[in-house]
């Protein structure tokens, strides 16, 4: 799994230490859906998917946007600001990989343009792994500030649905899943399992439940286990990054 952080700024800038903004979480303006619109446009014309619209990283977006557009400077963290993955995540998304573009200019379309034309943002822009997006456009005097914050989003999944998932993938390899609530129990645990003791004890954290880990895969494809249990519980250390836990016991 990936986790990089990716932060491109088209004019490099002078910080300025200037205090905190807090701002409503903002409605889509016309503006903003134009940039949308251009990137998506450009995706299309790549043969990749559209970016969908997050809440979440918009508001980010927005809380940033204030600042350049305050002191009309460009930057990805002013001094007193937290860095953008944090502001990304505290505003409420969720994510395994962020990137954000920043730019100032007279319209919205030549700040697309200015994208377009920069080999690193325009990477981001179409970057097949990047798949969620929110902007925000403030203008002060004649000049508007643009931030765009895009990431490949992580959903919020019940326990339940997380088990499923991974039970799913286990089926399909013809493993008979059994509910056991030991799965769940051992979940929560460093080290050893909970009730009476199974062949082998899988845990693995990761952001994307679609596919079974290299190292699940070994014991799947081993020939020595037959049926399996699946338990999820909240991931542990670092929360920067959305993550999953998974505990699978194999009998």
């Amino acid at each position: 799994m990936a986790s990089v952080v990716r932060c491109l700024t088209i004019i490099a800038a002078i910080v300025l230490l200037i205090p905190p903004l807090f701002a409503a979480p903002p409605q889509s303006s016309a503006a903003d859906q134009t940039l949308l619109n251009a990137a998506n446009h450009d995706r299309a014309a790549a043969g990749l998917p559209p970016l969908k619209w997050d809440p979440a990283l918009a508001t980010a977006a927005h809380q940033h946007a204030l600042r350049m557009a305050q002191v009309h400077q460009l930057s990805h963290q002013f001094p007193g600001e937290p860095p953008m993955q944090d502001r990304a995540r505290q505003a409420g998304a969720r994510f395994s990989l962020i990137a954000e573009n920043v730019a100032q200019g007279p319209t919205v379309t030549g700040i697309h343009m200015q994208w377009m034309n920069s080999a690193p943002h325009r990477a981001n822009l179409l970057d097949p792994e990047l798949n969620a997006v929110g902007i925000s456009v403030v203008q002060s005097a004649n000049m508007l500030f643009a931030v765009e914050d895009l990431s490949t989003a992580v959903p919020t999944l019940p326990v339940g649905e997380q088990e499923q998932q991974v039970a799913s993938q286990l089926s399909a390899h013809g493993f008979r899943v059994v509910t056991d609530p030991d799965a769940r129990k051992t979940c929560v645990l460093d080290r050893g399992w909970s009730g009476a003791k199974p062949a082998a004890v899988l845990r693995y954290e990761m952001s994307d439940l679609a596919h079974l880990p290299d190292e699940v895969m070994q014991k799947v494809d081993s020939g020595k286990f037959h049926s399996a249990a699946v338990g999820a519980c909240p991931a542990t250390g670092s929360t920067e990054f959305a993550r999953f836990r998974i505990a699978i016991l194999l009998f």
